[in-house]
């Protein structure tokens, strides 16, 4: 790139991790596995309602108690508690998407720095890269626990900025999540949405700098840019 490389933002739920297998662990309590799209569903819509009225909640208490309620309509095959501390342990047992590790280390070797900034723990994001042998390629992991507001409120980003020592104009958000681009385009990040599904954008969100169908595609993007 001409100008100095951007700080590059990892969010990490669903654009480093794959949360596919979260339906397996639906149906190992006797729920039906398409639940586990709408309990995520549900627990971003939460998250968010606490943030846009100045809240900051957490997202394992709010991911619990939004599991509690979809769990019992459908009477799980053990009592209701056992069944959500079954389902939300499969959270720490995650794993990255097949390109996140080439994609990562060709960043990092391109002398980008690298950070995550995340809506959920900062040690679920610790051990999901340690186990994909990654961890020491990012600089820090971040948490909205730390911070004043859920991404994608403009508070979140800036506290990625202020931690690194940044400024927003000099950041890259990288993510699958087009509400997170969104955010990030409003706090005055650049961004780069991975694709991988071949979806469709939605016209009504500010719109990526980049398009990658994988993060592997991501580092030729940037440098040529």
């Amino acid at each position: 790139m001409t100008t100095a490389k951007p700080v590059i933002v990892f969010d990490v739920n669903e654009t480093l991790s794959d949360m596919s297998p979260m339906g397996q662990r639906f149906s190992e309590v006797g729920a039906p596995p398409e639940l586990a799209e709408l309990w995520f569903a549900a627990l971003l819509r939460d998250g968010f309602a606490l943030t846009a009225s100045g809240d900051n909640g957490s997202f394992a208490a709010i991911g619990a108690d939004a599991l509690r309620r979809l769990l019992s309509r459908v009477e799980p095959d053990r009592g209701l508690e056992a069944a959500v501390e079954h389902v939300m342990g499969g959270l720490a047992g995650l794993g990255v998407h097949p390109d996140v590790p080439a994609g990562v280390r060709s960043l990092s070797a391109a002398g980008f720095r690298l950070i995550t900034l995340s809506n959920g723990s900062a040690q679920i994001a610790r051990k999901l890269l340690s186990e994909a042998g990654i961890r020491e390629e990012f600089e820090m992991l971040l948490s909205v626990e730390d911070a004043p507001a859920w991404k994608p409120a403009r508070a979140s980003y800036e506290y990625a900025a202020a931690s690194t020592a940044s400024e927003t104009s000099a950041m890259l958000l990288v993510a699958v999540h087009p509400w997170d681009v969104h955010g990030a385009v409003r706090a005055g990040l650049r961004t780069a949405w991975v694709n991988r599904t071949g979806a469709a954008y939605p016209g009504y969100f500010e719109a990526p700098e980049f398009t990658v169908a994988a993060l592997t595609e991501l580092p030729a993007v940037l440098v040529a840019a």
